[in-house]
């Protein structure tokens, strides 16, 4: 089966074939996947920091906000080596304009009085 697995908004993207492995379920990753929670995200990476990134890259953000930043995603090229025995690389595509949620991350109640941001 075709699918593709995005990588971040400055990293490609894979159009993939699915090899059928049964041990997986017949399924791959989605997405390069985290290495860093929204939370930590917004407490790290500052918008000079996003700028500079999409620029080198020629990426146009609609709308996207730090917390999906491309440095809160693991590297793509690992996340694809890691599940070669599950999927055939058929296409890579580049982003150029990118609109992400953009929206405030959601506050969850921790408890009584505390709210702590969602991950």
């Amino acid at each position: 089966m075709l699918g593709i697995i995005p990588g971040s908004m400055a990293s490609p993207g894979f159009i993939i074939k699915g090899k059928g492995e049964v041990a997986s379920v017949n399924s791959a990753s989605h997405g390069a996947g985290r290495k860093m929670s929204r939370t930590a995200a917004l407490k790290t990476v500052t918008h000079k920091e996003l700028n500079e990134v999409l620029a080198k890259q020629g990426v146009k953000l609609l709308g996207g906000g730090l917390d999906e930043a491309p440095f809160a995603y693991k590297d793509i090229h690992e996340v694809m080596k890691a599940q070669s025995a599950l999927v055939e690389t058929v296409g890579v595509f580049y982003p150029k304009i990118v609109r992400m949620d953009g929206a405030q991350p959601r506050k969850w109640k921790k408890g009584k009085n505390e709210a702590i941001m969602g991950e």
